[in-house]
């Protein structure tokens, strides 16, 4: 976007409009929301709205059309803010994921643990193996 030649104008409030749309098409708003509208613009140079629709629609129409080919020029950029979020949403899914398999990983760790434990106190490798009986398998009756 480009900007404007404010020392053209010579009334104060054509100058402050200028002024205003430069901030706004640089993105460095003083007053407004740094929405491009013609609201803001009006909030930005610190003047009523029906000023510029009434008596400055050459600046008026000169901003709109400004926006309008930056818009024009910009549809990647929203395609690009789209694409972002929807990665930051694949991130977080991808984040719960990760938590979840990590606790199933500490759960089946647990689990081979003991396993361990009790392979080795039955096979006899272990301290405590005297405390442990294998009792003996029941046969079954006719």
């Amino acid at each position: 976007m480009g900007t404007f030649a404010i020392d053209q104008e010579t009334d104060p409030t054509r100058q402050a409009i200028v002024a205003a749309m430069n901030r706004l098409l640089t993105g460095t708003p003083q007053r407004s929301s740094g929405r491009l509208s013609v609201s803001q613009l009006a909030v930005e140079a610190g003047i009523k709205r029906w000023q510029l629709t009434h008596q400055h629609t050459d600046l008026k129409d000169l901003f709109q059309r400004e926006v309008a080919e930056d818009q024009a020029r910009r549809p990647n950029a929203v395609g690009q803010a789209e694409a972002f979020e929807k990665l930051q949403k694949q991130h977080a899914e991808l984040q719960a994921h990760c938590r979840f398999l990590e606790a199933r990983l500490h759960t089946y760790a647990t689990a081979l643990n003991r396993l361990a434990l009790e392979n080795a106190a039955l096979s006899g490798r272990d301290a405590d193996a005297g405390k442990v009986r294998v009792l003996p398998r029941q046969t079954r009756l006719p």
